[in-house]
């Protein structure tokens, strides 16, 4: 599928993968409260979010839980990923959006249906092999990959409007912040052993401004190529 395009027979499913089951989803998340976004709400009830893990774990793709691609690492709940996306949102649209952590990708093309474009850094190289195949071949051209060490974020293509960190880190590097542009946006989960809290930051003419979301559980941020 392309932005705003119909799915193919592939992607609209059959049965636990079918275009009902995600409604089925939407309809849980609007019931577990905390997503009230619309534009998130239709963006996922369009994705296929079965194409993004291995067919063996298709008929669990929406069911509100994290799932595992591979290397450790996983693919995030349906809840999570969209008051996520519903934070960057909440205080404008933003025009380019940042993203530390590709993984399967689901999330950068949720993104690619809501914003003008979107970056992606993975450190992981097959993990962003996959996700570029997969977002290549449903039609998310807008979506700019690069396989890279994504804690201190991509200068080379600062500022963006918001920025999205898919993985937990004990503390934030201080160039992520240099690289939001004012009124921008980031979101992340921040914390360690002891838990870990979705937070949102927010650069204003004041500096910048701390909210916390939701507690949350992500895999590490880690440092380096794989």
């Amino acid at each position: 599928m392309s932005p705003g395009n119909a799915l193919s027979p592939e992607a609209l499913g059959l049965g636990m993968t079918s275009q009902r089951a995600r409604d089925r989803m939407i309809e849980n998340l609007r019931a577990q409260g905390g997503i009230s976004d619309e534009r998130v709400l239709n963006a996922m009830r369009q994705l296929p979010r079965h194409l993004f893990i291995d067919e063996a774990l298709a008929s669990r793709a929406y069911e509100n839980t994290a799932l595992p691609i591979g290397h450790s690492q996983t693919i995030s709940q349906p809840w999570v990923v969209a008051r996520m996306t519903q934070a960057l949102l909440e205080f404008g649209q933003p025009q380019r959006v940042l993203e530390i952590g590709t993984g399967s990708g689901y999330q950068a093309a949720l993104l690619a249906l809501l914003v003008d474009e979107v970056c992606s850094i993975e450190r992981i190289d097959e993990l962003l092999r996959q996700a570029r195949r997969r977002l290549r071949r449903l039609g998310f051209a807008k979506v700019r990959c690069r396989h890279d060490d994504g804690s201190a974020g991509w200068p080379e293509l600062a500022p963006f409007d918001a920025i999205i960190v898919t993985a937990g880190a004990q503390a934030l590097d201080p160039a992520l912040f240099e690289q939001l542009a004012p009124g921008g946006v980031l979101v992340a989960p921040v914390g360690g052993r002891n838990g870990q809290q979705l937070l949102r930051f927010r650069r204003d003419a004041d500096g910048i401004s701390e909210e916390v979301l939701a507690p949350v559980v992500f895999v590490p941020l880690l440092p380096g190529l794989a």
